[in-house]
């Protein structure tokens, strides 16, 4: 495995954010690969590091580093870019200001600026990283050729709101969390946040067909997520306790902040790319688009169903193609939770970026 990059930072000073400013915002980013090279903006998901990036990134990935220029960047609120853990007083903690989509996508403009970037080949992310792909378009409509939104919206739904307000209020309401003035890790908020999360982010139960690479949306598939995480390796946990023990609230204990969890789901939870210029007229705002777009939805994602997608692309018009994820993993198939998918969906960029 070819050794990472370094993190660096770039220093924005006076920022101004949805819920007011940061007197230094701070973007954490690496970059791979020759500058000469076009451009592939990956940024990071909910839940995500720099680290957890290199699925998708390197000499024998899909965004191959021997052809293209990769950056990728830590959203606010990741812990690495500017947030509540790392931000000293007074906008530490619970006074952290609210960070929209857009303050990201204006901080991550800034820093390709810096490196001499003039247009992007394409950006693709992932669950909050596939919303950013659609911000993109939408605020620098004439430095974007493609973008590739997997497992993602251009709008968060009411029932994925709905979602979020589940774990958030399993966090909130703990005894330790303490108004997020807590001194200590709020252990027990953080274990009941990774457990309500848990099955919203895998598929439900679908039996009849196996499943194929090209299936519709209404196609079936025959085994489920918990047949195939409790059996198989590199997994293969004895019982349900244990998964939820062992990758659920481990996945947040001690790596992750209460108050970068919460900050990062409010910006997840306001994302609405019509917002940018078109007063919440999201037909009207997805018609303008002129880069080209592939959208890769999971067709068992519960809460960025492939409907939700459907919709958006008969906005998108001869601009986009729709191409489902046929998988039993959900949300997380677009995340590198199997090889399966993560081939598929390699493939599918691969024509994509050849087209």
């Amino acid at each position: 495995m070819s050794q990472e990059p370094p993190t660096q930072y770039h220093h924005h000073g006076r920022f101004k954010v949805a819920g007011g400013s940061l007197p230094d915002a701070i973007t954490a980013y690496r970059t791979y690969g020759d500058p000469a090279n076009p451009c592939i903006v990956f940024p990071t998901c909910y839940g995500g590091k720099l680290d957890s990036q290199s699925y998708m990134v390197g000499e024998d990935k899909v965004l191959n580093t021997k052809k293209y220029y990769v950056v990728t960047f830590a959203l606010f609120s990741n812990g690495e870019s500017s947030s509540p853990s790392n931000t000293p007083a007074p906008y530490n903690g619970p006074y952290f200001p609210a960070v929209s989509y857009e303050d990201n996508i204006r901080a991550q403009y800034a820093v390709l600026q810096k490196l001499g970037v003039k247009k992007l080949f394409a950006v693709v992310g992932f669950s909050m990283g596939g919303q950013q792909a659609y911000y993109w378009p939408v605020m620098y409509p004439d430095y974007v050729e493609r973008y590739v939104p997997i497992c993602g919206s251009a709008r968060t739904s009411p029932h994925n709101q709905c979602f979020l307000e589940g774990p958030k209020a399993a966090l909130v309401a703990s005894k330790d969390f303490e108004g997020g003035h807590y001194k200590t890790e709020p252990q027990h908020g953080l274990r009941a946040f990774g457990r309500v999360y848990s099955a919203w982010a895998y598929g439900q139960t679908r039996e009849g067909t196996p499943p194929g690479r090209t299936a519709s949306i209404s196609s079936t598939t025959k085994q489920t997520w918990i047949h195939l995480s409790l059996i198989m390796p590199p997994c293969s946990y004895p019982d349900l306790q244990t998964f939820l023990h062992e990758d659920w609230e481990a996945s947040f204990l001690g790596s992750w902040d209460a108050n970068d969890l919460l900050t990062l789901l409010n910006t997840w939870y306001t994302g609405d790319v019509s917002l940018i210029r078109d007063g919440g007229d999201l037909d009207k705002c997805l018609k303008q688009i002129k880069a080209k777009g592939l959208i890769m939805p999971s067709k068992t994602d519960l809460y960025f169903p492939p409907e939700d997608s459907v919709n958006e692309v008969a906005s998108l018009q001869s601009s986009a193609r729709l191409v489902v994820i046929d998988t039993v993993w959900g949300h997380m198939a677009g995340g590198g939770a199997n090889a399966a998918d993560d081939k598929f969906i390699a493939d599918e960029i691969t024509k994509f970026f050849e087209e």
